[in-house]
């Protein structure tokens, strides 16, 4: 039993009528339970706004950390190409207590550094949150795209969820050590030993354990990083520490 909490930094609720994945705030709890994990960050797999009439995305999210403070930790997952993105993200951090930011570029089809995205991102640095951007193998989300938003607003805090995919690892890799800003993620990587280069290339500092549950079970993502081989004080970082440093709730305590 680890001696602080760990936090998976990357998980998913939905509760869309009519979508395929109907993922209560109950799911993901039960399986961290299982998992020995402590704390989630949270996010829709759909992003707001969203025009339907009986269903806001940010409020669920908002909902469901309201009723398991101690829990689930918000992030808001939003389109930046619609109009009220900026202000949503102010409200969000400011008056609904969210954490962070969330941006699939594949979702809305827009390159990670497009303007709308540039004007989000810098909002997200100047409320002091970081921006978690899926990074796999999908276009709109390749580690050489995402380092040109992270060169073009080096105040940000970037992870890259999922560190490359199954084939961009090893760009991801170099794309952080030319970035600072940028922190790697673990979840949904099929190539554990890439974890452990990733640590041994950055230090344990800018790599962040998460699972992308419940799509994938928190309980196998983490052990993926527990059979690495690292010290207790780089699991430290790796499971809790380094997410906790880039939200602002962490950076109270």
């Amino acid at each position: 039993m680890a001696s602080y909490p760990i936090i998976d930094a990357h998980t998913h609720i939905e509760g869309l009528p009519g979508c395929d994945w109907q993922d209560p705030p109950e799911l993901i709890l039960r399986l961290m339970d299982e998992a020995g994990i402590a704390r989630a960050v949270v996010m829709t797999y759909c992003d707001a706004p969203l025009q339907h009439e009986s269903y806001d995305p940010l409020a669920y999210v908002r909902e469901a950390c309201a009723r398991y403070p101690e829990r689930l930790i918000g992030f808001a997952r939003l389109d930046p190409g619609a109009p009220e993105s900026v202000a949503l993200l102010q409200q969000a951090i400011t008056e609904w207590g969210f954490q962070g930011l969330k941006l699939h570029p594949f979702g809305y089809r827009q390159q990670p550094d497009s303007p709308d995205t540039l004007k989000l991102l810098r909002k997200a640095a100047e409320l002091g949150v970081p921006t978690l951007f899926h990074c796999g193998d999908e276009e709109y989300t390749l580690p050489l795209q995402i380092e040109r938003v992270a060169k073009a607003c080096p105040e940000a805090a970037i992870i890259m969820g999922h560190m490359g995919g199954y084939f961009h690892v090893a760009d991801a890799i170099q794309v952080a050590l030319r970035c600072p800003n940028i922190y790697l993620e673990t979840s949904a990587t099929p190539h554990p030993e890439r974890i452990r280069e990733a640590v041994d290339v950055l230090g344990a500092e800018r790599v962040i354990f998460a699972s992308d549950g419940p799509g994938c079970d928190p309980s196998i993502e983490l052990e993926k990083v527990r059979i690495l081989g690292f010290s207790e004080a780089q699991l430290k970082l790796i499971l809790s520490e380094n997410i906790l440093r880039l939200m602002p709730e962490g950076r109270k305590s």
